[in-house]
């Protein structure tokens, strides 16, 4: 799995998925300027990782979601490429037309910085197959903005294509009320592309890959993308 981290002026988890990626594969990724025009030859995965790109100017990911080196991301996704952005980049994959929808301020106006409960939607993606549907996992979030608003056609595109990835709950499971920490319609906390090769979600499941640091969840985002990699090159 070749991977590729693209960094922002603003970027502050980029080392964090980096390590995430290397404990799994085995295989250091790539850093990527956003001020480039090409991805590394023979990327299979490009990550979004989380911070406050551009100081978080205009809204949050509205100049990153312009930078040069989106375009590169917006033809690999074309071509089926998988992509992944996490809290900072999920805005900007929303931001640059790679998925649909926007993020506002959370409900009560705060930054929240907690540990989060997540019930599994789907599990049957490059992303998500080392988990199952309904499973509770345990990751962190860290937001201003991770409150997902999107017209009613599109909510009720997403539920129909079965294309929310992870909806906010709490550790027993349920869905709503106090769970949801920002708002979010439909508790949604990630959501994929039409194609199921660009998934974006809020919560960092780079920060729960080792138990010293609160819990080990987030390793089945990564593991799942090498066993997908893995079966590809069979």
């Amino acid at each position: 799995m070749k991977a590729a981290v693209v960094i922002f002026p603003g970027s502050n988890r980029e080392r964090d998925a980096g390590r995430a990626l290397r404990d799994a594969s085995g295989h250091e990724p790539h850093y990527v300027w956003h001020a480039d025009h090409e991805l590394p030859r023979g990327t299979d995965l490009v990550v979004l990782p989380g911070g406050f790109s551009y100081g978080d100017y205009l809204r949050c990911g509205a100049i990153a979601g312009r930078a040069n080196i989106m375009d590169a991301v917006r033809a690999h996704a074309a071509r089926g490429g998988l992509v992944l952005g996490v809290c900072n980049g999920f805005q900007i994959l929303v931001e640059s037309g790679l998925l649909p929808g926007v993020l506002m301020r959370n409900a009560q106006l705060r930054f929240v910085c907690k540990m989060q409960h997540l019930k599994v939607d789907r599990a049957d993606t490059p992303f998500a197959s080392a988990y199952h549907v309904g499973q509770v996992i345990k990751v962190a979030i860290a937001h201003g903005e991770g409150n997902y608003v999107a017209d009613e056609d599109t909510i009720d595109r997403l539920e129909h294509e079965g294309r929310v990835a992870f909806r906010y709950c709490d550790a027993d499971g349920h869905v709503g009320g106090s769970a949801n920490p920002n708002g979010s319609l439909h508790d949604i906390a990630g959501i994929y592309s039409a194609g199921f090769n660009v998934l974006g979600m809020m919560p960092h499941p780079e920060n729960l890959i080792d138990p010293l640091v609160g819990g080990t969840d987030g390793r089945g985002l990564f593991a799942s993308l090498v066993d997908h990699f893995a079966a590809t090159a069979a």
